[in-house]
């Protein structure tokens, strides 16, 4: 039987390229120090920088934080 899911809201809030708060995440691709890659309701997201951590990552309600030096989405 499938599971009935509402999307989430997908929502991307930047604080001083250090901190990136997504919601609306599917699942997390892939990940190093320099590239995350993300799939959201809305598509594939890229995340670029140096020093880039998962901080949060929590499927229930697709939110994930990455911190470090992030240059491009």
């Amino acid at each position: 039987m499938a599971e009935d899911r509402l999307p989430l809201p997908h929502k991307l809030t930047l604080n001083e390229r250090k901190s990136l708060i997504l919601t609306g995440t599917a699942e997390v691709i892939s990940f190093d120090e320099n590239t995350v890659i993300l799939k959201t309701n809305l598509g594939v997201l890229t995340v670029q920088g140096q020093q880039l951590h998962l901080k949060t990552l929590s499927p229930e309600n697709g939110q994930v934080t990455v911190d470090g030096q992030i240059s491009a989405l």
